[in-house]
């Protein structure tokens, strides 16, 4: 009547407490001992001592509550009953039944009269067991059909591997608020196509889109080891043309040991569908040379440098010293140090790579042993509108934090580069080539090892064209993308960031070591796959439309310039390039003199200077192609001596071009 009359303890968001679930449990245990009773009086067995077996029967209802308690049988959720709770109630009764069994044997050793055959206690443990089973059971089905919003059924098809399939099947048919209903199994290998498997036929892969149509599927969810992403990118056009959703389950270990839910089956993120190779990292290499070691990041609150510091703090470093100008994202990078990583060996510090005196104190008051460097300017057409403000970061700003390393004894500098540091077509690239050059020829001079990380575009980064298609998609539509053709290398920012800890542990100083990017993908691509993994049609639901090459922007990427070669390392994912040299002396003084020509405030003419140090920077739909023209005319002479060559400052002006003429720097 309580039950009748509180019906809340059957909804969907209530559940009946442990007690009554005990006291059931215990209900079901005198009544299996009376059911034992009974069917052993019907059968004539009376060579049982009912006097003698009436005392016992206590003994075997104390045993049953106490293992009820010692395993907790009441404890699981009745409407969601699983096999983990079934074998939970077979280790309670069969220990239970092992205890009475040594009782009665100890009870006929030491008095024969006293003794309750074997078989009766058999038949109580079975009867038991049955009933403890079925009424969960039972319960469980009352309560889907009656319980569970039929608006919220799911018309499910399985793909993958024959020993998921199964497995899967069993935690969707068990899962809460939704009712998934399996229409079909794909088996992708054919070899099981035509069987039936737990109750639900396997077809062929060919049969995908007939299944769709037949049975108006919803969801498709891949349950396969190692799937091909040629594959993937087929069920996902696939389920986009029939408007079926697509999801899969990323750790199918998990189904196989039980500890699965529903929350493991994830949607497909756009970094499935990139064909990456298995990363290995030498985590003792890495932790050998980070271990007890203060350890500075700059750019620390930045897509690079926040994942470079997640990661730094798996290798028991004394000291991280965070060090950036963003100020909300810097108290975020703190924050989920303090509450999700639990690490505390951390200091944070709010400063400008620019503001050298600033960076000196720093450097005093920690003195780090190594320093990550990933604080830049990285945006083409920002950059390319405002070079002096690039220049100021990305190329003095490095030199401000080299130098202080050097001052301070680092041991090792590791700086986040860019493959738009190769042939750069735009400023950005060639601020960060620049910064190369000063570090390398930086490293002939000092003891300080720097090394230089070099790779294409990271998924997801600040600023990065994802979270673009992803609010563009997110409004409607269109997505923008500058030309059909245009390709870039792709990363995702936790395995970039494994690579620069390899590549710093492994490089001894004056390297440049270049990332296995894989294979570049067209920008086109990525947005159809964006709009298809949001569940929308693409040309149709959400458009996409060519916007034109920006100013400084080029079709592709590349690894290298064609002066530098490419050489293996240990490591399979990272290479090692052979550049250009440069003389200290001389970089010098023509980045202490492109520093006093920063105050004139004359694009073109930093410019100029960055052209001469990089040749091979050739402007691309952009407005300093006209100092290309000028500088087309090749000129003897050291690179400093060209940049001081007032014929060619006469010349720019004579083509509109206001040039300074700004004191020598000897």
């Amino acid at each position: 009547m309580r039950l009748l009359k509180y019906p809340y303890l059957l909804s969907k968001r209530h559940f009946a407490p442990r007690w009554i679930v005990f006291v059931i449990d215990v209900l079901l245990s005198t009544f299996a001992l009376t059911s034992a009773v009974l069917i052993c009086k019907s059968i004539g067995a009376y060579s049982i001592n009912w006097h003698i077996l009436a005392g016992f029967s206590f003994i075997i209802i104390g045993v049953r509550l106490i293992s009820f308690i010692l395993f907790r049988t009441y404890s699981g959720i009745i409407r969601y009953t699983s096999t983990h709770d079934i074998l939970r109630i077979f280790y309670c009764l069969t220990t239970g039944e092992i205890v009475l069994l040594g009782i009665d044997a100890v009870l006929y050793f030491v008095s024969p009269g006293l003794f309750t055959p074997f078989p009766f206690l058999l038949l109580e443990y079975t009867v038991l067991f049955t009933l403890m089973i079925a009424s969960r059971l039972v319960f469980k089905t009352v309560f889907a059909k009656n319980f569970v919003n039929i608006r919220e059924r799911k018309n499910v098809v399985i793909y993958g591997s024959e020993q998921y399939l199964v497995m899967l099947k069993h935690v969707l048919s068990n899962t809460p608020d939704i009712q998934f209903h399996i229409t079909a199994f794909i088996d992708s290998s054919n070899r099981s196509a035509g069987k039936i498997l737990s109750g639900v036929k396997i077809y062929r892969y060919k049969q995908l889109p007939d299944i769709f149509i037949k049975d108006d599927i919803d969801m498709l969810i891949i349950a396969q080891k190692l799937i091909n992403v040629s594959r993937k990118q087929e069920l996902l056009e696939l389920c986009s043309e029939y408007k079926v959703e697509i999801k899969e389950v990323p750790n199918l270990d998990k189904l196989v040991s039980g500890d699965f839910s529903i929350n493991s089956i994830k949607a497909i993120k756009i970094e499935d569908l990139l064909e990456r190779g298995v990363i290995e990292i030498d985590d003792d290499n890495v932790r050998k040379q980070l271990n007890n070691k203060c350890i500075m990041v700059t750019g620390a609150a930045g897509s690079i440098g926040s994942e470079i510091v997640r990661q730094l703090t798996r290798f028991n470093p004394s000291r991280i010293v965070l060090l950036d100008i963003a100020e909300s994202p810097l108290y975020d990078i703190e924050l989920e140090l303090l509450e999700n990583l639990k690490f505390k060996k951390f200091a944070i510090e709010l400063a400008s790579i620019r503001d050298k005196e600033v960076l000196e104190n720093i450097f005093r008051r920690y003195r780090p042993d190594i320093v990550y460097h990933a604080a830049a300017y990285k945006h083409v057409p920002m950059i390319e509108n405002l070079p002096i403000e690039g220049v100021k970061t990305n190329i003095l700003g490095t030199r401000n934090v080299a130098d202080l390393a050097v001052a301070y004894g680092c041991e090792k500098f590791v700086m986040v580069s860019t493959d738009k540091a190769v042939n750069p077509t735009n400023v950005m690239g060639c601020t960060k080539r620049m910064a190369e050059i000063y570090i390398q020829s930086l490293n002939k001079e000092v003891k300080t090892a720097f090394v230089t990380t070099r790779f294409g575009n990271v998924l997801g980064s600040n600023g990065s064209v994802i979270p673009r298609f992803a609010k563009q998609i997110e409004e409607g539509g269109p997505l923008t993308v500058t030309h059909p053709d245009i390709t870039r290398f792709f990363m995702t920012i936790p395995e970039a960031c494994q690579l620069v800890l390899q590549a710093g542990a492994l490089g001894e100083g004056g390297e440049i070591f270049v990332f296995d990017m894989g294979e570049s993908v067209k920008i086109v691509d990525l947005a159809k796959n964006m709009i298809r993994l949001s569940g929308y049609e693409v040309g149709k639901e959400i458009k996409i439309v060519y916007t034109g090459l920006r100013p400084g922007e080029k079709l592709y990427e590349e690894v290298l310039n064609k002066e530098e070669e490419i050489l293996p390392t240990l490591y399979k994912r990272i290479n090692r390039a052979k550049v250009r040299e440069y003389d200290f002396a001389e970089i010098k003084k023509i980045y202490d003199y492109l520093g006093t020509t920063l105050p004139y405030q004359n694009d073109f003419n930093v410019i100029r200077i960055m052209k001469i140090v990089v040749p091979e920077f050739k402007s691309n739909n952009s407005v300093y192609e006209k100092v290309d023209e000028i500088l087309k005319e090749k000129k003897e002479g050291s690179l400093l001596n060209r940049i001081l060559d007032s014929p060619e400052m006469e010349k720019a002006l004579a083509q509109g071009l206001e040039l300074d003429k700004n004191p020598i720097i000897n």
